[in-house]
């Protein structure tokens, strides 16, 4: 990536479909003025039905003998049966069924690995665990993946890296691009209502997400790409203004949310990591699955990102509405995140945040940077911006949870894990920025009488706006 984005030299086709095609042709524009655009997946197909198909879909990628189709309980039975039978005329196929509850950790891609030794190429048959744990396998063993996409909830089906559990620390890990994306709507459409809203928050984060990385990037010159934003541009206002739709079966409306999941995966491959798509709203929904209590209801991580997300927008509205912070050396000592996080995760976090931690000196000196460039900071990150209340109005059009409650979490957990989520990873996000402004703590004076504390941060007086 360029350390400074290239002034953008290029627009993109208004058709989001012909964006994806040239994109995987190898002949998109870009946006930030470098050479044609080009990502390693070779086949990205989305159509009403795919039946009859299957085969030749996955045959097109090279001359497999022995696939694995990777699928879980009931994945297996939406789609993952009807795959393998296809995929038979190929070789001889190894069926892998997960248990319906399987986890994307080190422990179960080794499983995946295990079952797949004998296997030429592994396709994944479902969304975000599925995905992930096919796309870390065949990255460590050097082999081809592809996958049939079962739900739309997530936006990882076409990124290079994978989110896998390490030791109770969750990880964005390399992974390989899966050659082939191929997804039927009319399955997409018949998925569980909470899996396509899952879909439609992990797509919302995009402002929070580019606010984030252009703060970063403003301020400590963190390289950045306007590239992966621009892929969605033409897709988000109406994926935003009929979010209603996605779940009343409208397969143009599906369409769009798949063209956003594929377009934001592309997004991350093409900056090199999943910075267009994982900031502050991904590090409080990280540390969440972390921390949470294991008693509580389970949750899907694009309905936590859908919440996040609007904390995240919230506290960048108000963080940009006035004068720059003043930083302060960080006040959280290396003890302070042993105590808070346990012994292992603790000294986990430590390492991870090592690089932001401040001093008195680098207080100082990002202080005076941010008086000296404040208006252009503002002016520069409002661009990228949707207002919070869009984005909770898309959220409740769908039916998705708008707030700690609607996921099962207290508001004294939900507080813990916005002031201590920056811990856990080396980004730097306006959670960093609030915190060592002195700000972030202070956002929380009701938390403890009103369990939608942060989603909506306290006006001055200690009163949230919705009490």
């Amino acid at each position: 990536m360029n350390r400074r984005p290239a002034r953008p030299t290029a627009s993109l086709p208004a058709d989001p479909a012909e964006t994806i095609r040239r994109l995987v042709e190898g002949t998109l524009p870009d946006p930030d003025g470098g050479p044609a655009l080009a990502v390693p997946t070779r086949a990205v197909v989305v159509a009403d039905s795919l039946a009859g198909d299957e085969a030749d879909l996955v045959a097109a990628l090279g001359p497999f003998r022995s696939p694995a189709v990777v699928s879980d309980r009931v994945t297996h039975e939406v789609m993952g049966a009807r795959i393998e039978r296809a995929l038979s005329r190929l070789g001889r196929v190894t069926g892998i069924v997960l248990p319906a509850d399987a986890h994307p950790d080190d422990a179960t891609a080794e499983r995946v690995r295990r079952a797949a030794a004998g296997a030429d190429v592994l396709v994944a048959v479902g969304s975000g665990t599925i995905n992930d744990l096919c796309k870390y396998a065949a990255a460590r063993d050097g082999k081809t993946c592809a996958v049939f996409a079962t739900a739309p909830s997530m936006n990882g089906f076409t990124s290079v890296n994978a989110a896998i559990t390490v030791a109770g620390h969750k990880k964005s890990l390399p992974a390989v691009a899966p050659a082939g994306v191929f997804v039927e709507l009319g399955v997409l459409a018949k998925a569980p209502a909470r899996m396509i809203r899952a879909g439609l928050g992990d797509s919302l984060c995009r402002p929070t997400a580019q606010a984030d990385w252009l703060l970063s990037h403003l301020l400590l010159g963190t390289p950045y790409r306007e590239a992966p934003f621009a892929l969605l541009a033409a897709d988000e206002p109406a994926l935003v203004e009929e979010a209603g739709a996605l779940v009343a079966g409208d397969l143009r409306a599906m369409e769009r949310l798949v063209r956003t999941l594929i377009l934001s995966g592309f997004g991350m491959t093409l900056a090199g990591g999943s910075h267009p798509a994982s900031q502050g709203e991904h590090l409080i929904s990280h540390y969440a699955e972390m921390m949470g209590d294991p008693a509580w209801p389970a949750t899907l991580h694009g309905e936590q990102i859908g919440v996040t997300t609007l904390t995240m927008a919230r506290l960048q509205e108000r963080m940009l509405d006035g004068g720059p912070p003043r930083l302060g050396a960080t006040r959280a000592t290396e003890a302070d995140l042993v105590a808070h996080f346990g012994p292992e995760l603790g000294a986990a976090c430590r390492d991870a945040f090592a690089p932001k931690r401040l001093d008195a000196a680098r207080a100082e000196s990002l202080s005076a940077r941010l008086a000296a460039a404040w208006p252009a900071i503002q002016a520069r990150i409002a661009r990228a911006m949707r207002p919070a209340h869009a984005i909770e109005r898309a959220l409740e059009a769908a039916g998705a949870p708008v707030a700690p409650a609607g996921l099962g979490w207290t508001a004294g957990f939900y507080r813990d894990a916005v002031l201590h989520a920056r811990f856990i990873r080396d980004r730097f996000t306006f959670l960093d920025l609030a915190d060592d402004g002195g700000r972030l703590a202070a956002l929380g004076p009701a938390a403890r009488r009103c369990a939608r504390w942060p989603t909506f941060p306290p006006r001055s007086g200690g009163r949230c706006a919705s009490c």
